[in-house]
């Protein structure tokens, strides 16, 4: 589990066994008991942190996060020509956020915005987000870790300079979100809107 999910489960987790050892069964006390152990429960499990196979193809760019392709369409970016991928991630998803490819990190910015359903398009520019710019041996790609309706908070681990891997776990974002990665024209996208993928592990595009 993620270590900032100790904190949300820690709470009801008490609470829950508080109220279960003073309360007597079929009381309004157990009945609350029971269903702060199931929140706490389901915290636990929102926080996750699977293992991932990162795949061994240098030539790889993966998934930023798990959850469905919602979009891919031509976008610019700073005058240069390329494309985004939207991943839309529901609140059952595992909420790591993880670098798409190796590099380094040359600017984090975040930007306050709008709270907009992760799967409206206007998401990925109005709202809360963090802006990360990963140099590359192959080129420059941006990926943002946005939030959404539910999710409030995007939090990000790593600092400008740092050095990541391919499938690094680089950051969070909190009850149901959004990530969008850019990248340029020098990429081939092999993967299509529909289509569910994994943090990491499962390869959104190709360098050619």
């Amino acid at each position: 589990m993620v270590r900032d999910g100790y904190k949300f489960a820690a709470p009801p987790l008490v609470l829950g066994l508080v109220a279960l050892c003073f309360g007597l069964w079929w009381t309004p006390a157990a009945w609350a008991g029971v269903l702060l152990l199931l929140l706490a429960a389901f915290v636990v499990y929102f926080f996750r942190d699977p293992e991932r196979v990162i795949p061994g193809d240098p030539a790889a760019i993966v998934s930023p996060g798990d959850g469905r392709v919602m979009e891919v369409v031509e976008e610019s970016l700073d005058g240069r020509a390329g494309r985004r991928i939207s991943i839309f991630l529901a609140i059952w998803n595992v909420h790591v956020s993880r670098s798409p490819f190796a590099g380094r990190i040359e600017r984090i910015e975040y930007r306050p915005g709008k709270f907009y359903a992760a799967m409206r398009s206007r998401a990925s520019s109005e709202n809360e987000q963090n802006v990360i710019r990963l140099s590359t041996e192959r080129g420059e790609m941006v990926f943002k870790q946005i939030a959404g309706w539910v999710a409030r908070r995007v939090v990000c681990w790593k600092k400008p300079g740092d050095r990541l891997a391919t499938g690094e776990r680089i950051g969070l974002i909190r009850f149901g979100s959004r990530m969008d990665i850019w990248l340029p024209e020098g990429a081939e996208i092999v993967v299509k809107p529909g289509e569910h993928v994994a943090g990491g592990s499962s390869i959104l595009a190709r360098w050619t």
